[in-house]
């Protein structure tokens, strides 16, 4: 028998993926995305369009609103019953955060406590969400891991990241909603965001503009491949969150909880420097780059790199494909999608 799972953001990148990899395990699946203009609304458009054509109709709904709509939320939960959430919808993007932090209020936060309240009221078996590797912030200890403190976010995003982590383990602790933290290291592929280097550098590199290459290509990355998230996702909605029996609460461990709440990394543990991966793009595409080196932006980081033996203890999972196989398949994706 089904499950009838709920994927919020599920026009997105991570989310139109997801949909379609549980529609052909046979699950039932409502979908939530304001379909916003925060990108090209055409690409949103154009993934659902991808999953019309593999669906299953009984199995899939779609639904257009805002998570900041609580009356709307509530009415879906009330009528669809989901057993599983899964919290992709968000305002994304560190450097937009600067200029716009209202949204990210609105929908990362209100939205996010709307979706809690939703699980809580409707007595939904596992909540997962998506935070982010950015709660890291300035840290500099790497390999990144759950164990670490991360109180020093350098974005609003970040922080409202770290926010909703608190927030789910308030709800797992008060009112027993199992709930999971994924924190996604910089996620590539096919499908993926407009706003994001990938993305960004193909369109510059294949119309002969000139790439912005910040703190001077000093910046390593945790590249990790759509293909990977979704199936630590999924691995991880079949399990749900449970309390640690071995929490001490006079040494806690910021990882686990007496509740049913638990926070994972998902990133390829195999760090990039930000010149050998647009030198891997540039041969993907067959087209040289122009690079304009530039100085850190406000909101960045230096580096970042998963530790994910947490989720591998948890799930048996470790994402592993290479930034040569990945960027492959996206750039030819991208070549197609585009006409190039």
């Amino acid at each position: 028998m089904s499950n009838t799972i709920l994927v919020t953001g599920a026009a997105g990148f991570i989310g139109a993926a997801l949909v379609q990899r549980l529609l052909s395990k046979g699950e039932r699946v409502i979908g939530v995305d304001n379909l916003n203009t925060y990108y090209d609304p055409s690409l949103k458009k154009a993934r659902l369009a991808e999953i019309n054509l593999h669906l299953n109709q009984h199995l899939w709904k779609f639904h257009s609103f805002s998570i900041e709509d609580a009356n709307a939320l509530d009415n879906l939960f009330r009528i669809e019953k989901p057993s599983i959430v899964v919290n992709l919808a968000a305002q994304a993007g560190v450097r937009y955060s600067i200029e716009n932090p209202n949204t990210y209020i609105q929908s990362n936060l209100v939205g996010f406590g709307h979706i809690l309240e939703g699980c809580r009221q409707h007595k939904v078996q596992h909540l997962v969400y998506a935070s982010s590797s950015s709660v890291y912030g300035g840290n500099r200890n790497l390999p990144f891991t759950e164990n670490q403190q991360v109180n020093h976010p350098v974005s609003l995003y970040a922080a409202t990241k770290k926010a909703n982590e608190l927030m789910a383990h308030t709800y797992s602790h008060l009112y027993q909603v199992p709930a999971t933290g994924l924190r996604f290291f910089t996620v590539y592929g096919p499908w993926g965001r407009p706003d994001m280097a990938p993305m960004i550098f193909a369109n510059a590199i294949l119309n002969g503009k000139p790439i912005e290459v910040f703190n001077y290509g000093k910046m390593k990355r945790d590249f990790t491949f759509i293909d990977d998230i979704i199936e630590a996702i999924i691995r991880c909605c079949y399990k749900p969150a449970t309390p640690n029996f071995a929490f001490d609460p006079f040494n806690p461990d910021p990882a686990t909880a007496a509740a049913p709440h638990r926070l994972f990394n998902i990133g390829n543990s195999q760090p990039i420097e930000l010149m050998y991966f647009i030198k891997v793009l540039e041969n993907a595409l067959g087209k040289k780059a122009i690079k304009n080196l530039q100085p850190i932006q406000p909101g960045d980081v230096i580096a970042t790199s998963a530790d994910t033996s947490a989720l591998s203890n948890w799930v048996g999972y470790n994402p592993s494909t290479s930034i040569n196989i990945g960027i492959g398949k996206f750039a030819e994706w991208y070549l197609d999608f585009y006409n190039f």
